[in-house]
């Protein structure tokens, strides 16, 4: 189970600049990171995984909020992944289609997103590498279940066993091996994507799809867009609640308040 916040790590992070609610989060995976053995590596993606863990639980001890945050975030970035191995056929499509290549979406989207998640919600991640994502947001918010997409079958192989490692049971999480222009894209409560295409050709006809299924949808979404292509095809009354440049955060209608309801588009 993953760890209380630590109160004195929580205030130490929040005097780096943590909103206090997102300190607390952050506490917990600082912990969750530092207290578990080495994580499985059955193809060899993240071998400094160690090391890292190492100097994240050196930098816990040395209190100074900046080193934690960077430790962690150095930690988290390697067991992300980066450059995926994907096979050739794989390669050609995410080229073809303009998505990303499986770069980490630090941790602003997984501080926020369990503000928009209960016991019952659903969450998909729609070009998610190994899944640690959602994986770190079942942790800090248990839910239902989490959709993981994604083309590369030796990064859902890794994600399995990270999912082991974290300790999320196996009925919380479901592994698509697919692209997402195939993806079913109804009935969830929360929508994270790293813009796994770009808004042309297909990719335009994808976030079309997107925008109108979130347009129909009968109870609120809230979507997490890193590097945002999605905004351009969203109409009113979805809304733009949250922006830093990086992650920028929409909902649809029926809000309660909840994620970011009293943070303003910068």
């Amino acid at each position: 189970m993953i760890p209380l916040p630590d109160a004195a790590l929580t205030a130490t992070l929040a005097q780096a600049g943590w909103p206090a609610v997102e300190a607390a989060r952050l506490s917990r995976l600082a912990q969750l990171f530092a207290e578990r053995p080495p994580p499985p590596d059955p193809i060899g993606l993240h071998p400094r995984a160690a090391v890292l863990q190492e100097q994240l639980r050196a930098s816990l001890a040395g209190g100074d909020g900046e080193h934690i945050e960077e430790a962690l975030l150095a930690l988290y970035a390697h067991l992300h992944g980066h450059e995926a191995p994907y096979t050739a056929e794989e390669r050609a499509r995410v080229r073809a289609t303009g998505g990303y290549w499986c770069h980490a979406g630090g941790f602003s989207p997984i501080l926020k997103a369990p503000d928009a998640l209960r016991p019952d919600s659903a969450s998909i991640d729609l070009g998610a590498g190994n899944g640690l994502q959602l994986l770190l947001v079942q942790c800090l918010s248990p839910h239902r279940l989490s959709v993981q997409v994604e083309i590369s079958q030796r990064m859902l192989d890794s994600g399995r066993a990270l999912q082991t490692w974290l300790a999320v049971p196996r009925e919380r999480v479901r592994w698509v091996h697919g692209d997402v222009l195939d993806a079913v894209i109804t009935g969830y409560d929360l929508v994270y994507l790293y813009r796994p295409v770009k808004p042309e050709g297909p990719g335009r006809a994808f976030y079309r799809r997107l925008a109108r299924e979130l347009a129909t949808a009968a109870r609120q979404v809230v979507v997490l867009s890193i590097a945002d292509c999605l905004g351009e095809f969203l109409p009113p009354p979805i809304e733009r609640f949250y922006s830093d440049g990086q992650l920028t955060c929409y909902r649809t209608p029926g809000s309660c308040g909840g994620l970011g309801s009293g943070e303003e588009v910068v």
